[in-house]
């Protein structure tokens, strides 16, 4: 599981990553990644009611911080990470949705080392 140190609670983090940071979107899942100063990074999940019922949107939920929890070394520090699961997320199996946040996320980083590459 994800630890709860690296947990996003604060709704002025997830606006933050959501409003002011950069954007993959995947099939069953759209990361949201903002950078900016020097704090462990965090992760915050959005799952709304269009995914299922409450049953089914915390089962997304868990997957996806178990899923988060192997791939949190690779964020930088300062990061402020969003996933927001789509409808087909609920049906998806695993590897599938390992597939598409590891597609969103690559995504991410590969436009932010091209951005900071470009700043030198």
């Amino acid at each position: 599981m994800l630890p709860p140190s690296s947990r996003m609670r604060r709704g002025e983090d997830f606006a933050a990553a959501v409003k002011r940071g950069q954007r993959a979107g995947r099939p069953t899942v759209v990361a949201h990644l903002r950078v900016s100063g020097d704090e462990e990074p965090l992760v915050g999940f959005v799952v709304s009611r269009a995914v299922g019922g409450a049953v089914v949107r915390n089962k997304v939920k868990r997957r996806l911080r178990h899923l988060m929890r192997d791939r949190l070394d690779r964020l930088p520090r300062g990061s402020l990470l969003v996933i927001r699961a789509n409808p087909p997320a609920a049906s998806a199996r695993n590897e599938v949705l390992a597939g598409e946040l590891d597609g969103a996320l690559n995504r991410l980083l590969r436009r932010r080392e091209s951005a900071t590459d470009g700043h030198r």
